[in-house]
């Protein structure tokens, strides 16, 4: 057995522990306690189910290899070994990846930012169309995506658009977006027929909560602004000082957020971003050391770095990280996402497979 195996039983006894302590009354009446620990269990409990069925198929091979040489039960013994022994090999490769390292943000709600990049105003309506494939993918798993901060272009598109997305293990499954998003196709403006590209870039960064951002940004290296907001809003816009800048300076990194009516909401939700885009900063410097030692299937996560292309005339998206193309634009621009992501997040795995097996 391969030494991953040997941490499998400690992860059952976890298990039942903490299913002992959901039963404790007195962890019941303490509703945040309950539910991190309910989330915990629910994050092992699939590999745990693995292992234990992983358990029985290997006693189950034991007595059917004792059964071969019987007389009466060894032609139903081979029968079983012919069903069991394909079992045991693919529950092992399940419970190697179930094993994997996961990334500590997967389970996190995301602040994802989409900017027009090159191609003027046609790259302003690809990033208009980029944030409506995202949205009705949100819809379909079952999550929401609100507007924080948007700045918009004369034809309808986005210069830049800063949505939450709020679900289960949205990060897990948006994380590979980031980079580069380049399109090709006949603008609405163009008159002679001709393709133009034009890219769009998109940011993903996991969202924190407090108690997760403490230590990630000392108070002391932000400075605060504090201005009055610009736009519509008649009286109160023009006597209010409620939007806020928020700068950290280590990293020169600013937000500004202008778009609640009061100071305190648009400070709230300048932190969360603030505390996003500098997580993001040093995450990409370790990604970017990272990757000169060894390139991971899914790429270094840059912005600068072209990710995917969206061929309209030929109905055509192509994921250059790992060679995947599918003739389908129409229904992946609707939001159908899913064959992509999941050849990405298996991408991953079996280069994190790889890694292990030559350790």
């Amino acid at each position: 057995m391969d030494p991953i195996f040997s941490q499998l039983q400690a992860v059952v006894d976890h298990y039942d522990e903490l299913n002992q302590m959901l039963a404790d009354p007195e962890v019941m009446s303490d509703s945040k306690n309950y539910m991190a620990l309910s989330k915990e269990a629910g994050g092992i409990r699939e590999t745990v189910e693995t292992f234990k069925r992983y358990q029985q198929v290997v006693n189950d091979l034991l007595e059917a290899e004792e059964l071969l040489g019987d007389a009466e039960m060894g032609e139903l013994a081979k029968e079983d070994l012919a069903t069991l022994k394909p079992e045991k090999a693919e529950l092992e490769e399940k419970l190697k990846v179930l094993m994997l390292p996961t990334d500590p943000n997967d389970d996190k709600n995301i602040i994802m930012e989409i900017r027009g990049a090159a191609g003027g105003d046609e790259s302003s309506l690809f990033a208009a169309d980029l944030l409506g494939m995202y949205r009705r993918y949100a819809e379909n798993q079952g999550w929401s995506l609100q507007i924080v901060d948007e700045t918009t272009t004369e034809v309808g598109g986005y210069k830049e658009v800063v949505a939450m997305i709020v679900g289960n293990n949205v990060y897990s499954k948006l994380k590979f977006e980031s980079g580069a998003h380049r399109v090709q196709r006949v603008p609405s403006t163009e008159t002679q027929g001709r393709i133009h590209t034009s890219t769009a870039t998109v940011g993903v960064m996991p969202e924190f909560e407090e108690v997760d951002a403490e230590g990630l940004i000392d108070p002391k290296d932000v400075r605060e602004d504090v201005y009055r907001s610009s736009g519509a809003g008649g009286q109160h816009v023009n006597k209010t000082s409620s939007a806020i800048r928020l700068t950290h300076e280590p990293t020169g990194i600013t937000v500004a957020m202008q778009d609640e009516r009061s100071q305190q909401q648009n400070r709230a939700r300048a932190w969360k971003i603030l505390n996003a885009r500098v997580y993001d900063h040093f995450a990409q410097e370790n990604e970017a050391e990272y990757a000169e030692q060894r390139k991971t299937a899914v790429g270094s996560g840059a912005r600068s770095e072209r990710i995917r292309t969206y061929n309209y005339p030929q109905n055509r998206v192509t994921d250059h990280r790992i060679g995947l193309t599918l003739n389908k634009l129409d229904r992946i621009i609707a939001g159908d996402l899913d064959e992509i992501i999941d050849a990405l997040v298996l991408a991953e795995q079996t280069a994190k497979l790889a890694e292990l097996n030559q350790q």
